[in-house]
Parts: structure tokens; C-alpha cells; sequence
């Protein structure tokens, strides 16, 4: 078969940029570990050596970051002063982790990736699953760090006003369980923005337990508790909120698990599902978004759901139609979009 040569170059060209992307992934968590984007968002221009006194780096190798970083449209060069410097929109996206868009988390987690593809390798023989707690400890990371800047903006200022009644609600003082909550960047969230609400974070992740009870402490919550237990098992009802954010396509038995959760609500309760914006179809999802998701999916979400019971593997491009069939075979009868952001789809779920 005789090759287009215009498509040839086209698709190299594509390669090519997607391997400076991955070769400067680990530039970027050096970028936000050492500090250099922050420092240069807030003080540049500046050139390498001012960068690297001001950061407490060796020049040399500052000198060359700044350069990928510039090639990668990371960072802005002028050529006329040889200084470096970050736009607003550059510096949201990298240098001010109380961005809404802040996105080095991401990075963490794609690292995670790279080192658990033998696992992965594995589990693409034998069709077996791999536990969330298998993975390598920057996912877990990585995941809190993506995750936190978009759920500080918008959980308390635009989600839960979107759900019916439910604002308050917590206001005059619920009980809330959030389910699969991680590190509980959600349940921290909540808890300070209601005190006069009760919050109980669940997740089956010993170890994300330990954190979350860790970060509460620091962040002086008395409102807030945290307890091992899956999403089928965990404990109490009368729940007038339940939550999962970016959780519900990773488990084994989703429609158990609003099962569950329909069964721990009072009458007028609510559940709030927090997931990966997704289109229906796969037509619609081929784009960047979907594409990003798709990856995390594949090496992440669904082998996480596959070892566990059930295994029904929805993927996190499951979309807004299967989570209703999931939510209303789980016993819901009302279901809605209530709003949705480039990157989520918030959905209510009630009796």
C-alpha cells in the first residue's frame, strides 16, 4: 500500500509534539516542586540566573528548563531583553495552585502511569483488575492536587446551589457522607463552608483515610470525621446528602453502590455525583478532553472497578445516559443534570 506522504508528516508531526509533551512531564513537576513556576509568575521577567538565586537552583539546569518551557508555550520568551516571564493565563495554569485550572496534579498522576505499566501489562493478558491501593503513592498525589483547585472553586459557590434545597440544608445543619473520598479534598471543602453540618468521609483506601484524617486535623475541622468502609458498606442512615465525586465509575458495583446510598438517605435526601464530563457516544468524545479521560481510563478507573465485585468497568467517559441507568437501577426515581463545568458533569439523584 503506497503511503500519503501529506499524511505521513502530518501524523509525524503529531509524534513529534507529543514527545516533547511526555519527555517534559517530569519538567514540570521539577516546575512546581522547586518552585520555579510559582517564582517566576509572581517575580519575572527574569532571566536563568535571577531564577535560580531566587530559587535556590543551579543555574545551568534552570537555564535549559526555561528553555523547554518556553518551546512548550509553558512559559513566554523575549528575545529582546533575554528575560523569561508568565502570561495570566500561564501562570493560572501552572504558577498559582489557587487557580481553578491549576493543572501540575495531572502530572503526578501521569507519572504513576509510566511506573505501573507493568502491572498494567499484566492485567492486558490475563483481563484481571488492579486495586487502587496497587498503584504507585503519586497518583494518590497527584490525584488530590488535580482534583482540589477545581472542587475549591466551584463545589460550594456553583454545585451545591444547583442541587434542590440542598444548600439550605447544610446551612441549618445536615449530616453529609461523602463516598470514595480520597484524600478529602471534597469532604474538607464542605465541612468548613457548613459547620453546622456533620461530614463523614468513607473511602475503602486505608491509606487515603490516614491522609484525609491527617489534613482535617491540620486544617482544625471539628466537623468532620472519616471512616474505612466501602461504598456498599459504609455505615448510618438518615443522610440528607450523600456525595461521590469522581469516584462512582471506578467501583465494581456502582448501581450497589446507589443502592446503598438510596437506602442511607432520609425520604427527601439527595445524592450528588461528581463525574468526568462525558458525551453519550464515543463519536462525541473523541477530542482533547475525551482523550485525556480515556488514558487515566484505561490504565486507572477500569482496572480499579475490575478487581473489585461485579467489576461492570463504566469507565470515566461513562456519560450522562449510563449514569442514570446505573442510578435509577440502584432505586432512584428522579434524576438531573444540574450543572456541569469543561471537566465534570454534576448530577442529582433522589427518591
Amino acid at each position: 500500500m503506497e503511503l500519503n506522504e501529506a499524511k505521513l508528516n502530518e501524523l509525524l508531526g503529531k509524534v513529534v509534539t507529543e514527545m516533547g509533551a511526555a519527555a517534559n512531564g517530569p519538567l514540570v513537576l521539577l516546575g512546581d516542586k522547586l518552585g520555579l513556576y510559582k517564582c517566576l509568575a509572581q517575580s519575572g521577567p527574569m532571566n536563568s540566573t535571577e531564577l535560580a538565586d531566587e530559587t535556590n537552583t543551579a543555574e545551568r539546569y534552570v537555564r535549559e528548563w526555561l528553555s523547554a518551557q518556553a518551546a512548550s508555550g509553558y512559559i513566554t520568551y523575549d528575545g529582546n531583553n533575554k528575560s523569561f516571564s508568565m502570561t495570566p493565563e500561564q501562570a493560572a495554569v501552572f504558577g498559582n495552585d489557587q487557580s481553578p485550572v491549576y493543572m501540575t496534579g495531572a502530572f503526578y498522576s501521569i507519572t504513576s502511569v509510566y511506573l505501573d505499566s507493568p502491572k498494567m501489562e499484566k492485567a492486558f493478558k490475563s483481563g484481571d483488575g488492579v486495586a487502587w491501593g496497587d498503584h504507585s503513592t503519586c497518583l494518590f498525589f497527584g490525584t488530590e492536587k488535580f482534583f482540589s483547585p477545581s472542587y475549591a472553586s466551584n463545589l460550594v459557590n456553583n454545585w451545591i446551589p444547583a442541587l434542590d434545597g440542598v444548600e439550605d440544608k447544610l446551612k441549618k445543619g445536615a449530616k453529609v457522607a461523602d463516598i470514595g473520598c480520597g484524600h478529602a479534598a471534597s469532604t474538607i471543602i464542605m465541612a468548613k463552608a457548613f459547620p453546622n453540618s456533620t461530614f463523614i468521609g468513607y473511602d475503602y483506601h486505608d491509606k487515603s483515610i490516614e491522609r484525609a484524617r491527617e489534613r482535617a486535623r491540620e486544617a482544625g475541622i471539628s466537623n468532620i470525621s472519616f471512616q474505612v468502609a466501602t461504598s456498599k458498606g459504609f455505615a448510618g442512615n438518615g443522610y440528607d446528602l450523600v456525595t461521590f465525586f469522581d469516584c462512582l465509575h471506578d467501583m465494581g458495583d456502582p448501581v450497589g453502590a446507589c443502592s446503598h446510598v438510596r437506602n442511607a438517605l432520609k425520604p427527601d435526601g439527595t445524592c450528588m455525583i461528581v463525574e468526568p464530563f462525558a458525551h453519550d457516544t464515543l463519536e462525541e468524545n473523541l477530542n482533547a478532553v475525551g482523550r485525556a479521560f480515556y488514558a487515566f481510563s484505561t490504565t486507572v478507573c477500569t482496572p480499579c472497578s475490575l478487581n473489585q465485585e461485579v467489576g461492570l468497568a463504566l469507565g470515566a467517559q461513562a456519560g450522562e445516559k449510563r449514569l442514570r441507568e446505573v442510578a435509577t437501577s440502584g432505586g432512584f426515581s428522579r434524576f438531573r443534570r444540574a450543572t456541569e463545568t469543561p471537566f465534570n458533569l454534576i448530577l442529582e439523584a433522589r427518591v
